[in-house]
């Protein structure tokens, strides 16, 4: 009975961290959206902020629903408070450096780099 508690714990316990975003993303990103403006975007645990270059910054809450990991490139799902849905996507095999941020429709938002402002095409320029 005792070991039954003990693993029922440890079940909600991974549950509860599974809806909180992963590390792989967490911490600040230079970002570019398609017109070329030049943003900040900082994930944390449950929100994520998107700093303008006029310091204008718009806080979003949000949990994550989905992980994908084929031939080493990542995806993860990540659900706003409002009901949107978004993607995470890092497409270089086992770089998690640079990455895309797309909409439900597969658009790109933005292109995501932990070091440099960089484009979606310059992204895929590195495959």
């Amino acid at each position: 009975m005792k070991n039954i508690k003990h693993i029922l714990v440890l079940f909600i316990l991974v549950l509860l961290t599974a809806c909180s975003g992963s590390e792989t993303y967490r911490g600040d990103w230079k970002a570019i959206n398609a017109v070329g403006e030049k943003y900040t975007v900082t994930f944390s645990e449950n929100s994520f902020v998107v700093t303008a270059e006029d310091g204008e910054a718009t806080t979003f809450k949000y949990t994550q629903n989905k992980v994908n990991i084929t031939n080493g490139v990542e995806t993860y799902g990540i659900k706003l408070d409002d009901g949107r849905n978004y993607q995470l996507n890092f497409p270089l095999a086992d770089d998690e450096s640079v990455g895309v941020l797309l909409d439900a429709n597969n658009n790109v938002l933005y292109s995501i780099s932990r070091t440099d402002y960089i484009t979606y095409e310059d992204i895929y320029a590195l495959k």
